[in-house]
């Protein structure tokens, strides 16, 4: 018998635990090596988990929706087995399901619960004892209260079938769904970013009449000549990067008391997926090209539309871009991503009657938002940064001449 551990993948050091989804196999099921056997959730990106070895699962350490370590082992393999012993294997090692452990009787009135799962413990009449914790050191988890009440609601549900609580009420049903560990990092940080800076908007309007009239008569010959299409977004962040080489407090964080100016130009970008926002960073932006952002847009939209974002794709960055504009936005006032000091929301652009040389007229304006830490930006060079990527796009020969 050779015996192959699965283990959880090494996660960064920004990560402390992820969470298991739900299991592509069974105990006692074939698998072919480097067949995927499970995703890992993490706060940021979502992990897939290869067979190390051919052969037959025979363990599974960790039910779908437990909380695991980096290189925590989650299951074992027997490289020497076969699918003929798939029974036999399945019968000698049950997976182990969170809802059948037992919690001690006697340990049950020193279980740790976290705040929201003892909330919703007392919600639904549960005891700490009836409850089997898979956090740290046996601490009940929101999600271990979820599984709980499913388990007793229905004698079929199981952890993995029934992720959320659905409470009949009548005509006014209600259902309880725990965050994804991406949906509560969002709500962490952006908690963080309200809380610890001091974040002021400021507005301004562009005519994105120049930049469509380069684009319609370009965007066929840009395709073929780059295999891109030419979109606006790659016309906004080179005026963002054309203003933050003006203003360098634009591109600067925060450090203690200290503000570091980065040297560098990396933008990020957020992007609306599955499992929520997320923002994927171009980097050394002040050296690519508009087909290069167009080609690296499309490739992170991809990743993020199939979960297949790494942790490189979304570390770091001095300085985002929202477009709440491919939702039909109007107007915005974005949220700092830390520990960056500023950032760019960008709308729907529509044809709006102006004033141009005492005569009204009809252009296509976006209006745009810069919302900076005042803590280290002051009212004029946010103003300023505004004006130049405006300048910038009304005028987009400014970005080839870099003026």
């Amino acid at each position: 018998m050779a015996i192959f551990e699965v283990q959880v993948p090494q996660l960064s050091e920004s990560v402390a635990e992820a969470t298991l989804l739900q299991w592509k196999k069974k105990v006692g099921d074939a698998v072919a090596q480097d067949e995927i056997l499970i995703e890992i959730e993490t706060d940021k990106v979502v992990l897939e988990v290869p067979a190390p070895s051919a052969g037959v699962l025979t363990e599974i350490l960790v039910a779908d929706g437990g909380t695991v370590l980096a290189e925590q082992v989650i299951g074992k393999i027997d490289s020497t087995a076969t699918a003929t012993t798939k029974a036999a294997a399945s019968a000698a090692t049950p997976a182990p399901a969170p809802a059948e452990k037992a919690v001690p009787a006697q340990k049950s009135a020193t279980v740790a619960a976290a705040p929201s799962a003892a909330k919703l413990m007392a919600e639904n009449n549960v005891n700490a004892g009836q409850v089997a914790g898979s956090g740290r050191d046996g601490r009940i988890t929101k999600g271990d209260v979820i599984s709980a009440v499913s388990s007793a609601a229905t004698s079929t549900a199981t952890p993995a079938s029934s992720p959320s609580v659905s409470i009949p009420m009548g005509n006014r049903p209600e259902e309880r769904v725990p965050m994804s560990r991406l949906r509560a990092r969002i709500a962490e940080r952006l908690l963080e970013s309200q809380a610890n800076n001091a974040i002021l908007t400021t507005f301004n309007e562009v005519n994105m009449a120049p930049v469509i009239a380069m684009r319609n008569k370009y965007k066929d010959q840009f395709e073929k000549v780059h295999g891109a299409k030419l979109g606006f977004m790659s016309f906004f962040v080179k005026a963002a990067t054309h203003a933050l080489k003006k203003y360098p407090l634009l591109n600067a964080s925060v450090d203690g008391n200290d503000i570091i100016y980065h040297g560098y130009f990396d933008i990020g970008i957020a992007v609306s997926s599955p499992r929520g926002l997320v923002v994927p960073i171009l980097r050394d932006v002040d050296q690519m090209s508009l087909a290069d952002i167009e080609k690296k847009i499309a490739e992170f939209g991809q990743k993020a539309r199939e979960g297949k974002l790494s942790m490189e794709d979304l570390t770091g960055g001095t300085f985002s871009i929202s477009n709440g504009g491919v939702f039909g936005s109007m107007l915005s006032t974005p949220i700092i991503n830390p520990p960056q000091s500023a950032i760019l929301g960008i709308h729907a652009t529509k044809e709006r009657a102006v004033v141009e040389d005492g005569q009204i007229v009809i252009r296509p304006i976006n209006y745009l938002a810069l919302s900076y830490d005042h803590r280290i930006i002051d009212g004029r060079e946010a103003v300023l940064g505004l004006v130049a990527m405006k300048d910038a796009l009304e005028d987009p020969s400014r970005l080839l001449l870099d003026l």
